[in-house]
């Protein structure tokens, strides 16, 4: 591999925005020739989002690589990243997302390292930032009590990991390898991939490394943005289809032998499933409810042991109350949840 990390980033009509993005990366990196930044144009219509990728290639031909593709939506978008990667890791930023350069630097110095050492390191963790742009506020979730610093370690060794510390794309730098090796089956034209990149490469990920800096910041705030709550009600389909594909990407108990992570990935899954049981509640459409139950249906018949365990836990009985007055108490519940961590 030629360089020691390739950014891909996938932009949709993303001209408005998609310059502060690239900045962030090549200023915060000091226009280092390790470093590539992939602009991946997944067809966009509606402005000249490949031309100014063509535009920021020939400023930069050493540094960046302009691709377009016919659309085929966010995740074919990352896959298309992945397959022009020339480095050794592997980072995904959206394009109306941005790196803080101090702690980009400490990146790649962090990855400098192992290269040069040939220490193996599948996954490198970091902090993310929801950068709210309502209230011009910040909420940082790092995982200082969850994850060693400064050394390489396994499974074995993670601590407890809140709800709402789940480890996200955006915390996430994965060696290369671990990603094409393995494969990561994200569906086109669906939103959401994003969990099942955060989730089905784990288990191979032998080696981690947390690096304790605020390094994606994570912008909240557009009106069409896939995190908003209405947006993300209206296409409550495809939250439960990319549940589904991550419900039968593994039989947990069976096919993940670190109990450790086992249990985090069974954390994360029944946050999935809650978050699907929250917005078919919230959804108008009148087949939300049957998807739903066809879903849990689906997750019992699947793997009885997982289904208990996301259904029968704490938070699978909060969002699943029976009748339209325990529908209201998982809804005000989730709020609560929304309230505190501010995550869309």
């Amino acid at each position: 591999m030629s360089k020691t990390i390739s950014f891909g980033i996938p932009c949709y009509n993303s001209a408005e925005y998609m310059d502060h993005c690239i900045s962030s990366i090549l200023e915060g990196s000091n226009y280092a020739e390790d470093v590539q930044v992939i602009i991946v144009d997944d067809g966009s219509t509606k402005d000249n989002t490949y031309e100014k990728a063509l535009e920021w290639q020939d400023r930069y031909p050493t540094l960046v690589k302009a691709v377009h593709q016919e659309n085929g939506g966010h995740g074919m978008a990352v896959l298309a990243g992945l397959q022009n990667a020339d480095g050794v890791y592997y980072k995904v930023v959206d394009s109306d997302d941005w790196l803080d350069g101090e702690s980009l630097r400490k990146l790649l110095d962090t990855l400098r390292g192992f290269v040069a050492s040939g220490v193996r390191v599948d996954l490198v963790i970091s902090n993310y930032v929801y950068e709210h742009v309502e209230d011009n506020k910040q909420t940082a979730i790092d995982y200082a009590h969850a994850l060693p610093k400064d050394k390489v370690f396994g499974w074995g060794e993670i601590g407890h990991f809140f709800m709402w510390q789940n480890l996200l794309m955006h915390s996430l730098c994965y060696r290369t390898d671990v990603l094409r090796e393995g494969g990561v089956p994200m569906p086109a034209h669906t939103f959401y991939v994003d969990n099942i990149y955060a989730y089905v490469p784990l288990p191979r990920c032998k080696t981690l490394y947390y690096l304790d800096v605020d390094l994606y910041r994570y912008f909240i705030g557009r009106g069409d943005q896939s995190v908003n709550e209405k947006v993300m009600v209206s296409r409550i389909d495809q939250q439960i289809r990319i549940t589904r594909i991550m419900m039968e990407a593994y039989h947990l108990y069976e096919d993940v032998a670190e109990a450790k992570l086992r249990n985090y990935m069974l954390q994360y899954f029944t946050m999935m499933m809650a978050v699907s049981s929250i917005f078919s509640k919230l959804s108008d459409k009148p087949e939300a409810d049957a998807n739903l139950a066809a879903l849990w249906s689906d997750l019992k018949a699947y793997d009885a042991k997982m289904y208990r365990h996301a259904r029968h836990g704490l938070v699978g009985t909060a969002v699943t109350l029976p009748t339209e007055v325990g529908k209201r108490a998982s809804i005000g519940i989730y709020r609560i949840a929304q309230k505190l961590v501010k995550f869309n």
